[in-house]
């Protein structure tokens, strides 16, 4: 099959646009030969168990999956009655962009709490965190935050150490969707276990396929008292990967070494390069007409431009929109961003705001 599309053109809408990285790509290469049995019980599954252990302590288990979205709605659900619920942020992706799996599929009610950085604090969980024991109400037992969250601001240690500490003391876990955990620990210069299993996260999404992965991320479990059911679970919620070797090996080849945090400081740097381009272009005037709505703390960039502007600017590099009526947008890196794309970028959107 020949290459269908032009392979010099990187955008900055997700980091689920860039390809597979080169050592990804050569993992599953490395793993197709031969027979492995199915399910599960082959041997790179079988050491990802030990290399996860190596990056979130002993005693964790990872379920490995096909995407966020399962790996979230499976995870949470093995941590719920029926009649549980779950606190998060408004803006968290189980509540806005999963389809309504979570609710749906899950079985679980969210009960989610406005804030303007798209973290929570013991103050906001409490807004949603009474009502135990009222039959009328669906019970909140678990509180779910993001790392990094939604709009790129990263939680800290003692953030989420505090989190956990007052989800427990209420009878609540902590779950963390880490759809980008990479590029959380890679800005914190910290450890995965830092803010997962030292803080006090029960059970988190790990997640790949935005830092390089072709498809695969997983469900972790830090504490085996906090979850149920995994095994069976992963199975009707459609995923559980019958060559789950090929899930593995990505995981492998990310976490085995260092690939996945070089990959993380990459995309990083990158949204740095891009907002500190930018705001020397205001302060130049070169660009006009510009403000930041987040501070720039992960591999994503929001900002406000002027009237028009996004829609132009779309005509050479794909972005979202993220609140439309505010002329808010998205811009994402990859590890693969180059600095070039960054800089033909910021040249562009200065033509765009001063012409």
């Amino acid at each position: 099959m020949s290459t269908l599309h032009d392979t010099a053109v990187r955008g900055f809408a997700s980091d689920n646009y860039s390809g597979i990285h080169p050592e990804v790509l050569a993992a599953i290469a490395a793993a197709n030969d031969g027979h492995q049995i199915a399910y599960g019980e082959d041997l790179y599954t079988t050491r990802l168990q030990e290399v996860f252990a190596q990056h979130f302590g002993e005693g964790v288990h990872a379920f490995p999956v096909f995407n966020g979205t399962g790996a979230n709605v499976t995870g949470l659900q093995s941590m719920l009655p029926r009649w549980g619920a779950v606190i998060s942020a408004s803006t968290a992706h189980i509540n806005v962009d999963e389809g309504g799996a979570p609710e749906k599929i899950g079985g679980f009610k969210l009960l989610t709490v406005p804030t303007d950085d798209g973290k929570l604090t013991p103050e906001l969980v409490d807004r949603e965190a009474w009502g135990w024991g009222d039959e009328h109400r669906a019970q909140p037992l678990v509180v779910s935050i993001t790392q990094s969250t939604e709009l790129g601001t990263l939680y800290s240690v003692d953030e989420i150490k505090a989190l956990a500490d007052h989800a427990h003391e209420r009878g609540m876990k902590l779950h963390l969707d880490g759809a980008r955990i990479s590029n959380a620990a890679a800005a914190l210069d910290v450890p995965l276990r830092a803010f997962t299993t030292d803080a006090g996260v029960d059970v988190l999404s790990f997640g790949g396929t935005k830092n390089g992965a072709m498809l695969g991320e997983a469900v972790v479990v830090l504490n085996p008292a906090a979850s149920d059911g995994l095994i069976y679970s992963r199975k009707y919620n459609m995923q559980l990967s019958s060559k789950m070797r090929f899930v593995s090996a990505q995981l492998i080849a990310l976490l085995g070494g260092d690939l996945w945090l070089r990959n993380a400081r990459h995309s990083n740097a990158m949204a740095q390069r891009l907002r500190g381009e930018v705001e020397a272009g205001l302060a130049d005037g070169s660009i006009q007409g510009v403000s930041f709505s987040q501070p720039t703390q992960s591999n994503g960039v929001f900002a406000v431009l002027p009237d028009g502007v996004a829609d132009k600017l779309r005509e050479s590099f794909r972005f979202y929109d993220w609140d439309a009526s505010r002329n808010e947008v998205r811009w994402m890196c990859s590890f693969d961003t180059q600095e070039s794309d960054v800089d033909a970028f910021v040249a562009e959107l200065g033509r765009l705001t001063t012409a």
